[in-house]
């Protein structure tokens, strides 16, 4: 199943579910996408069911929001691709010695297919992280890595955007962890992370380690992997962080990039500029870069 949370006319935003080019409303079934997903197989019954009657209008008159408007999390990996860590200076370690490294994003980072990457005037540098974004459906805490993937409702795609240099009014900082905090807090900007452009069912992805991962900015390819390529599996991840907090229904793990961003090649992203992203099997979302 692909489930949306979607507009149509007045109509407040609702979770739907498309099927063969029309959406169907769920919102008699749940008020948002969150709540859904917390009614676990009921809730994909009934949304089942709902697919075999009257669709509530065709894909093409609806605004496609982004599936998860207000997840209780948004956990994101760093350098969860090899060759994305030597593309950025570092070494690249085995991965028996590195453990994932986990950060959050705010909810209003997020924004859906069609809306614009507002580019703040607090950097100068604003770059593109094309990643698989994992979304949770089930409570979970201390997940064994082999029982993982059950704790998954499906994947979506997302653009960790960046801004790799933060501006301070001209002046330079130099205090203890300036450049960590600064490289977090180059995260959080508004906007900063598209997503969509509706969340496809596991039952659609029999394997999540095995997914083309394209980005082309203004036509142009930027970044072409695989998840293959990921340091630490989708399970492993999920795995590791049930450990560290417990997860919940409707959370998002956005699971790294791969190689091509544009810090690596001296290339960032300016207002005008359209990112496209695209992930096998799921679908694409295209977002234009806007000015502040």
């Amino acid at each position: 199943m692909r489930l949306v949370t979607f507009e149509h006319g007045t109509k407040s935003p609702a979770a739907g579910v498309v099927h063969n080019d029309f959406v169907f409303d769920l919102s008699d079934i749940a008020p948002n996408m969150v709540e859904f997903l917390a009614l676990d197989e009921p809730g994909w019954s009934k949304a089942r069911q709902r697919m075999s009657g009257k669709a509530t209008c065709k894909l093409g008159d609806v605004k496609l929001l982004a599936p998860l408007l207000n997840p209780p999390k948004i956990l994101c990996l760093a350098g969860n691709y090899q060759k994305h860590v030597t593309e950025t200076g570092r070494k690249a370690k085995e991965k028996s010695r590195v453990t994932p490294f986990l950060f959050m994003k705010p909810t209003t980072t997020i924004i859906g297919p069609g809306d614009g990457i507002r580019h703040s005037k607090m950097t100068d540098q604003l770059d593109w992280e094309l990643e698989l974004g994992v979304v949770i459906g089930k409570t979970a805490k201390n997940v064994p890595e082999e029982k993982a993937l059950d704790v998954v409702a499906g994947y979506t795609v997302t653009n960790d955007i960046s801004s790799r240099h933060l501006l301070h009014g001209g002046e330079v900082k130099d205090q203890d962890w300036q450049r960590f905090y600064d490289w977090l807090m180059g995260k959080w900007q508004d906007t900063s992370l598209p997503m969509g452009p509706w969340i496809v069912t596991k039952d659609e992805i029999p394997d999540p380690q095995n997914l083309h991962l394209l980005l082309s900015v203004n036509g142009v390819v930027k970044q072409d992997g695989n998840t293959s390529e990921m340091i630490h599996s989708v399970p492993e991840i999920i795995a590791f962080a049930s450990r560290l907090l417990t997860l919940q229904p409707g959370d998002i793990i956005c699971t790294g990039t791969p190689a091509g961003v544009g810090k690596a090649r001296g290339e960032f992203l300016k207002a005008g500029d359209k990112v496209l992203s695209k992930i096998e099997g799921i679908g694409e979302i295209e977002n234009a870069v806007v000015g502040e």
